[in-house]
This record gives structure tokens, C-alpha cells and sequence, in this order.
């Protein structure tokens, strides 16, 4: 009488949850890399792009570029696709549109001169600091 083959099967794929809100993927993944100076900004009623602006430092060029590539790979793996991604060539300051949130990763220097915490009027509604 012939046995029975037991078939392997492949490890399932985790299920992509949204547990997390989108802010916070965004905050952990910067946290993750080292951001610099983690500001979460509340910006409903103060404009329709978007309801949350998250503003972080990076301490070169290439670390702009290597947080903001983290977000992008965080987000997509918890299953929020990027509408657009700029200044990734030149990385002194990358802007991710996440439709609602709204992600700058800069150098501090850059930071400084625009001052978009200054531009939008208002304090940070959470400073996040990296672990």
C-alpha cells in the first residue's frame, strides 16, 4: 500500500492589517533611522491637501535620502501607496505625499530657511523621539 506524500506548504505572505494609523508607520520608520527633530503637525481646517504634516531632519544627503526611502518601504508594506515622491535626487529635502499625511524629510539647514513649522503657524501637536 503506498504512503501518503505530505505536502509543504509555502509560508503564507502576513496579511497587510491597518492597525496602525498612517502617522504613526510614518513616525516609527522615521524613529527607525535616526530622523532628527520628529514634528507631527495637525493641518485640518488650516488646508485641504492634507490632515497631517510630519516634518524630520536628516543629518546628510544620503541619510535624507536612506529615511525618506524608509518611509516609502514602510508604507507600501502596510499597504498605503505614495502618490508622489520628490527631491529624492538631489535629497537636501524630500517631500512623500501620502494623500493625508504629508512627509518632509530635510537638512537641517534647509529646514531652518523655510521653517515650515513657522510657515504653517502652529506647534507640533506630538514630538516624536527616536529610540
Amino acid at each position: 500500500m503506498p504512503t501518503k506524500k505530505t505536502l509543504k506548504r509555502a509560508p503564507r505572505k502576513p496579511k497587510i492589517t491597518r492597525k496602525s494609523s498612517l502617522p504613526t508607520i510614518v513616525v516609527d520608520a522615521l524613529a527607525d533611522m535616526k530622523a532628527l527633530d520628529i514634528k507631527v503637525l495637525d493641518v485640518r481646517g488650516l488646508t485641504d491637501i492634507a490632515d497631517t504634516m510630519i516634518i524630520a531632519s536628516g543629518t546628510s544627503d544620503r541619510h535624507v535620502h536612506s529615511v525618506a526611502q524608509r518611509v516609502v518601504d514602510k508604507t507600501k508594506s502596510a499597504g498605503f501607496r505614495p502618490h508622489g515622491v520628490e527631491g529624492q535626487k538631489d535629497s537636501d529635502w524630500v517631500l512623500i505625499d501620502l494623500s493625508d499625511v504629508i512627509v518632509h524629510v530635510m537638512l537641517p539647514r534647509v529646514r531652518d530657511f523655510y521653517g515650515l513649522e513657522k510657515l504653517w503657524g502652529m506647534t507640533a501637536v506630538k514630538r516624536a523621539t527616536a529610540r
